[in-house]
Protein backbone atom coordinates (compact mmCIF):
# COMPACT_ATOMS: atom_id res chain seq x y z
CA UNK A 1 0.00 0.00 0.00
CA UNK A 2 1.02 3.62 -0.45
CA UNK A 3 -0.38 7.03 0.40
CA UNK A 4 -0.18 10.64 -0.73
CA UNK A 5 -1.63 13.88 0.68
CA UNK A 6 -2.63 16.85 -1.49
CA UNK A 7 -3.67 20.31 -0.29
CA UNK A 8 -6.12 22.10 -2.56
CA UNK A 9 -6.12 25.82 -1.83
CA UNK A 10 -7.15 29.06 -3.51
CA UNK A 11 -10.57 29.24 -5.16
CA UNK A 12 -13.05 26.92 -3.40
CA UNK A 13 -15.17 24.11 -4.79
CA UNK A 14 -12.59 21.71 -6.22
CA UNK A 15 -11.65 19.49 -3.26
CA UNK A 16 -15.17 18.02 -2.77
CA UNK A 17 -14.97 16.68 -6.34
CA UNK A 18 -11.77 14.76 -5.63
CA UNK A 19 -12.98 12.03 -3.28
CA UNK A 20 -15.26 10.84 -0.49
CA UNK A 21 -15.63 13.21 2.46
CA UNK A 22 -13.89 12.05 5.63
CA UNK A 23 -12.71 13.95 8.71
CA UNK A 24 -14.18 17.45 8.98
CA UNK A 25 -13.16 20.31 11.27
CA UNK A 26 -11.51 23.57 10.26
CA UNK A 27 -10.02 21.26 7.63
CA UNK A 28 -12.00 18.84 5.48
CA UNK A 29 -10.41 15.65 4.17
CA UNK A 30 -11.51 13.73 1.07
CA UNK A 31 -10.30 10.19 0.42
CA UNK A 32 -9.73 7.99 -2.62
CA UNK A 33 -8.46 4.41 -2.54
CA UNK A 34 -7.56 2.66 -5.78
CA UNK A 35 -5.32 -0.34 -6.47
CA UNK A 36 -3.77 -0.22 -3.00
CA UNK A 37 -2.96 3.51 -3.21
CA UNK A 38 -4.64 5.99 -0.88
CA UNK A 39 -4.97 9.66 -1.80
CA UNK A 40 -6.02 12.19 0.83
CA UNK A 41 -7.11 15.66 -0.29
CA UNK A 42 -7.06 18.39 2.37
CA UNK A 43 -9.11 21.57 2.07
CA UNK A 44 -8.74 24.48 4.54
CA UNK A 45 -12.50 24.78 4.95
CA UNK A 46 -12.51 27.69 7.42
CA UNK A 47 -10.10 29.82 5.39
CA UNK A 48 -10.32 32.79 4.80
CA UNK A 49 -12.38 33.38 7.96
CA UNK A 50 -9.48 31.80 9.88
CA UNK A 51 -5.91 31.85 8.61
CA UNK A 52 -4.20 28.88 10.40
CA UNK A 53 -6.17 26.20 8.48
CA UNK A 54 -4.44 27.30 5.27
CA UNK A 55 -0.98 26.68 6.72
CA UNK A 56 -2.16 23.46 8.38
CA UNK A 57 -3.37 22.10 5.04
CA UNK A 58 -0.06 22.97 3.41
CA UNK A 59 1.91 21.45 6.32
CA UNK A 60 0.05 18.16 5.88
CA UNK A 61 0.61 17.99 2.14
CA UNK A 62 3.16 16.27 -0.06
CA UNK A 63 2.02 18.52 -2.90
CA UNK A 64 -0.40 21.44 -3.36
CA UNK A 65 -2.79 22.45 -6.08
CA UNK A 66 -3.39 26.20 -6.18
CA UNK A 67 -6.78 26.78 -7.81
CA UNK A 68 -7.22 30.11 -9.60
CA UNK A 69 -10.79 30.52 -10.80
CA UNK A 70 -10.65 34.21 -9.89
CA UNK A 71 -8.19 36.71 -8.42
CA UNK A 72 -9.92 37.69 -5.19
CA UNK A 73 -8.38 38.93 -1.93
CA UNK A 74 -8.49 35.45 -0.28
CA UNK A 75 -6.88 33.94 -3.37
CA UNK A 76 -4.16 36.62 -3.26
CA UNK A 77 -3.49 35.75 0.39
CA UNK A 78 -3.29 32.06 -0.51
CA UNK A 79 -0.81 32.85 -3.28
CA UNK A 80 1.41 34.89 -0.92
CA UNK A 81 1.35 32.05 1.60
CA UNK A 82 2.07 29.21 -0.82
CA UNK A 83 4.98 31.23 -2.21
CA UNK A 84 6.70 31.23 1.21
CA UNK A 85 6.39 27.46 1.69
CA UNK A 86 8.43 24.66 0.14
CA UNK A 87 5.43 22.52 -0.85
CA UNK A 88 5.70 21.48 -4.53
CA UNK A 89 2.82 23.26 -6.21
CA UNK A 90 0.88 23.05 -9.45
CA UNK A 91 -1.58 25.72 -10.56
CA UNK A 92 -5.07 24.88 -11.83
CA UNK A 93 -6.18 28.00 -13.71
CA UNK A 94 -9.52 28.79 -15.30
CA UNK A 95 -9.55 30.18 -18.84
CA UNK A 96 -10.79 33.47 -17.35
CA UNK A 97 -7.39 33.85 -15.64
CA UNK A 98 -5.15 34.33 -18.67
CA UNK A 99 -1.42 33.77 -19.01
CA UNK A 100 -0.71 37.50 -18.76
CA UNK A 101 -2.57 37.68 -15.44
CA UNK A 102 -0.63 34.69 -14.13
CA UNK A 103 2.69 36.23 -15.10
CA UNK A 104 1.74 39.44 -13.29
CA UNK A 105 0.52 37.69 -10.14
CA UNK A 106 3.49 35.32 -9.91
CA UNK A 107 6.24 37.76 -10.88
CA UNK A 108 9.19 37.44 -8.51
CA UNK A 109 7.81 34.35 -6.75
CA UNK A 110 8.65 30.66 -6.95
CA UNK A 111 5.22 30.11 -8.49
CA UNK A 112 6.45 31.73 -11.70
CA UNK A 113 8.00 28.31 -12.46
CA UNK A 114 5.03 26.21 -11.30
CA UNK A 115 3.26 23.99 -13.87
CA UNK A 116 -0.03 25.55 -15.00
CA UNK A 117 -2.87 23.10 -15.65
CA UNK A 118 -5.78 23.91 -17.93
CA UNK A 119 -7.96 20.85 -17.39
CA UNK A 120 -11.28 19.68 -16.05
CA UNK A 121 -11.82 18.10 -12.64
CA UNK A 122 -11.90 14.47 -13.90
CA UNK A 123 -8.48 14.99 -15.49
CA UNK A 124 -7.18 16.64 -12.32
CA UNK A 125 -8.44 13.72 -10.23
CA UNK A 126 -6.63 11.25 -12.48
CA UNK A 127 -3.45 13.31 -12.30
CA UNK A 128 -3.52 13.52 -8.51
CA UNK A 129 -3.97 9.78 -8.18
CA UNK A 130 -0.67 9.17 -10.01
CA UNK A 131 1.40 11.14 -7.46
CA UNK A 132 3.61 9.20 -5.08
CA UNK A 133 5.73 10.07 -2.04
CA UNK A 134 9.51 9.70 -2.56
CA UNK A 135 11.12 6.97 -0.50
CA UNK A 136 12.50 8.24 2.80
CA UNK A 137 14.47 6.69 5.62
CA UNK A 138 15.09 7.53 9.23
CA UNK A 139 13.21 7.34 12.53
CA UNK A 140 9.44 7.42 12.28
CA UNK A 141 7.54 10.71 12.66
CA UNK A 142 3.75 11.07 12.76
CA UNK A 143 2.37 14.60 13.32
CA UNK A 144 -1.11 14.48 14.83
CA UNK A 145 -3.78 16.48 13.02
CA UNK A 146 -6.94 15.21 14.75
CA UNK A 147 -7.73 13.14 17.84
CA UNK A 148 -10.73 11.79 19.72
CA UNK A 149 -11.76 9.20 22.33
CA UNK A 150 -13.26 5.85 21.31
CA UNK A 151 -15.27 3.87 23.85
CA UNK A 152 -13.51 0.65 24.74
CA UNK A 153 -10.38 1.72 22.86
CA UNK A 154 -9.23 4.96 24.43
CA UNK A 155 -7.32 7.78 22.76
CA UNK A 156 -7.11 7.70 18.98
CA UNK A 157 -4.89 10.02 16.95
CA UNK A 158 -5.02 10.69 13.22
CA UNK A 159 -2.05 11.75 11.12
CA UNK A 160 0.22 11.00 8.18
CA UNK A 161 3.46 9.05 8.54
CA UNK A 162 5.93 11.71 7.40
CA UNK A 163 9.06 9.60 7.75
CA UNK A 164 10.04 6.02 8.42
CA UNK A 165 7.72 3.11 9.22
CA UNK A 166 5.21 2.97 12.07
CA UNK A 167 4.71 -0.42 13.75
CA UNK A 168 2.12 -1.75 16.15
CA UNK A 169 3.45 -1.78 19.72
CA UNK A 170 6.12 0.84 19.00
CA UNK A 171 6.96 2.85 22.13
CA UNK A 172 7.29 6.49 21.07
CA UNK A 173 7.56 9.88 22.70
CA UNK A 174 4.64 12.27 22.41
CA UNK A 175 6.43 15.53 21.49
CA UNK A 176 6.80 18.25 22.78
CA UNK A 177 5.64 16.54 25.97
CA UNK A 178 7.95 13.94 27.44
CA UNK A 179 5.30 11.24 27.82
CA UNK A 180 5.98 7.79 26.35
CA UNK A 181 3.04 6.14 24.59
CA UNK A 182 2.53 2.75 22.97
CA UNK A 183 0.96 2.20 19.55
CA UNK A 184 -1.76 -0.29 20.45
CA UNK A 185 -3.11 -0.66 16.92
CA UNK A 186 -2.96 0.98 13.50
CA UNK A 187 -5.61 1.52 10.84
CA UNK A 188 -5.06 2.82 7.31
CA UNK A 189 -8.36 4.06 5.86
CA UNK A 190 -10.30 1.88 8.35
CA UNK A 191 -8.31 -1.29 7.61
CA UNK A 192 -6.30 -2.86 10.46
CA UNK A 193 -2.59 -3.14 9.63
CA UNK A 194 0.56 -4.08 11.51
CA UNK A 195 2.65 -1.27 10.04
CA UNK A 196 2.34 1.90 7.95
CA UNK A 197 4.97 3.50 5.74
CA UNK A 198 5.84 7.06 4.79
CA UNK A 199 2.92 8.81 3.12
CA UNK A 200 0.15 6.67 4.58
CA UNK A 201 -2.60 8.28 6.61
CA UNK A 202 -3.18 6.40 9.85
CA UNK A 203 -5.47 6.20 12.79
CA UNK A 204 -3.61 4.93 15.85
CA UNK A 205 -4.96 3.77 19.18
CA UNK A 206 -2.60 4.93 21.91
CA UNK A 207 -1.82 3.46 25.31
CA UNK A 208 -0.43 5.68 28.04
CA UNK A 209 -2.26 8.91 27.22
CA UNK A 210 -5.81 10.26 27.53
CA UNK A 211 -7.57 11.80 24.55
CA UNK A 212 -7.80 15.19 26.26
CA UNK A 213 -3.99 15.29 26.37
CA UNK A 214 -3.76 15.14 22.57
CA UNK A 215 -3.68 18.27 20.42
CA UNK A 216 -2.98 19.07 16.80
CA UNK A 217 0.71 19.52 16.11
CA UNK A 218 2.06 16.97 18.58
CA UNK A 219 4.40 14.43 16.98
CA UNK A 220 4.79 10.73 17.65
CA UNK A 221 8.49 9.97 17.28
CA UNK A 222 11.42 8.31 19.10
CA UNK A 223 12.70 10.06 22.24
CA UNK A 224 15.70 11.55 20.43
CA UNK A 225 16.06 13.56 17.24
CA UNK A 226 13.63 16.43 17.73
CA UNK A 227 13.71 19.54 19.90
CA UNK A 228 11.16 20.98 22.28
CA UNK A 229 11.08 24.39 23.92
CA UNK A 230 9.41 27.76 24.17
CA UNK A 231 12.39 30.00 23.35
CA UNK A 232 13.59 29.65 19.79
CA UNK A 233 16.14 31.33 17.57
CA UNK A 234 14.75 32.51 14.24
CA UNK A 235 17.16 32.96 11.32
CA UNK A 236 17.05 33.59 7.57
CA UNK A 237 14.04 35.90 7.72
CA UNK A 238 12.08 36.16 4.49
CA UNK A 239 9.31 38.71 4.89
CA UNK A 240 6.11 38.55 2.89
CA UNK A 241 6.48 41.41 0.44
CA UNK A 242 2.81 42.32 0.81
CA UNK A 243 2.88 42.68 4.61
CA UNK A 244 3.52 46.38 5.31
CA UNK A 245 3.08 46.77 9.09
CA UNK A 246 6.20 47.38 11.18
CA UNK A 247 7.08 44.56 13.57
CA UNK A 248 10.03 43.70 15.74
CA UNK A 249 11.08 43.28 19.35
CA UNK A 250 8.05 43.22 21.63
CA UNK A 251 5.53 42.47 18.85
CA UNK A 252 2.83 40.00 19.93
CA UNK A 253 2.17 37.74 16.98
CA UNK A 254 1.76 34.00 16.33
CA UNK A 255 4.18 31.28 15.28
CA UNK A 256 3.02 28.56 12.89
CA UNK A 257 5.32 25.55 13.03
CA UNK A 258 4.24 22.38 11.27
CA UNK A 259 0.70 21.82 12.55
CA UNK A 260 1.27 23.97 15.64
CA UNK A 261 -0.06 27.51 15.92
CA UNK A 262 0.87 29.35 19.12
CA UNK A 263 0.95 32.93 20.39
CA UNK A 264 4.48 34.30 20.38
CA UNK A 265 6.40 37.42 21.34
CA UNK A 266 9.27 38.64 19.19
CA UNK A 267 12.40 38.93 21.32
CA UNK A 268 15.66 40.80 20.89
CA UNK A 269 17.90 40.46 17.88
CA UNK A 270 20.91 38.17 18.19
CA UNK A 271 23.75 37.35 15.88
CA UNK A 272 22.15 35.91 12.77
CA UNK A 273 18.53 36.29 13.84
CA UNK A 274 16.16 37.07 16.70
CA UNK A 275 14.50 35.28 19.61
CA UNK A 276 10.92 34.07 19.58
CA UNK A 277 9.16 33.31 22.87
CA UNK A 278 6.09 31.05 22.56
CA UNK A 279 3.40 30.79 25.21
CA UNK A 280 3.94 27.02 25.50
CA UNK A 281 6.57 24.51 24.37
CA UNK A 282 6.61 23.51 20.71
CA UNK A 283 8.32 20.65 18.86
CA UNK A 284 10.64 21.29 15.95
CA UNK A 285 13.75 20.09 14.15
CA UNK A 286 16.92 22.10 13.59
CA UNK A 287 16.48 24.45 10.64
CA UNK A 288 12.75 23.77 10.24
CA UNK A 289 10.75 26.49 8.53
CA UNK A 290 8.28 28.41 10.68
CA UNK A 291 5.96 31.29 9.89
CA UNK A 292 5.32 34.50 11.80
CA UNK A 293 1.63 35.46 11.61
CA UNK A 294 -0.38 38.57 12.38
CA UNK A 295 -3.85 37.14 12.92
CA UNK A 296 -5.28 40.56 13.80
CA UNK A 297 -4.29 42.15 10.48
CA UNK A 298 -7.29 43.83 8.86
CA UNK A 299 -5.68 44.65 5.51
CA UNK A 300 -3.20 42.71 3.45
CA UNK A 301 -2.01 39.16 4.18
CA UNK A 302 -1.88 37.71 7.68
CA UNK A 303 1.42 35.97 7.01
CA UNK A 304 4.33 38.19 8.10
CA UNK A 305 7.46 36.21 7.36
CA UNK A 306 9.12 32.84 6.98
CA UNK A 307 12.00 31.96 9.30
CA UNK A 308 14.25 28.96 9.93
CA UNK A 309 14.34 27.84 13.54
CA UNK A 310 17.26 26.72 15.65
Amino acid sequence: MSGFTVAIVGSPGVAPEMGKKGTQSDLTLYNVTRDGHHTTVVEPTQFPEKFPPLLSALAMADRAVLVLYELSRPVAEAIATVDLTDVPTEVLAADAVGDDSLRTVFRGSRLAEAPVLRMGLPELRERIETWRVPETSGPVQVPIDHSFPVKGVGAVALGVVRRGTLHSHDALRLWPEGKTVEIRSIQVHDVDVKQAVTGERVGVALKGVDSDELTRGQILAPPEGLRAGSELLARDVRQCKYYKTDWGEGSKLHLSLGLQNVPAVIGPKTEGGFRVQTDRPVVYSEGQAGFILDLSATAGPRIVARVNLG
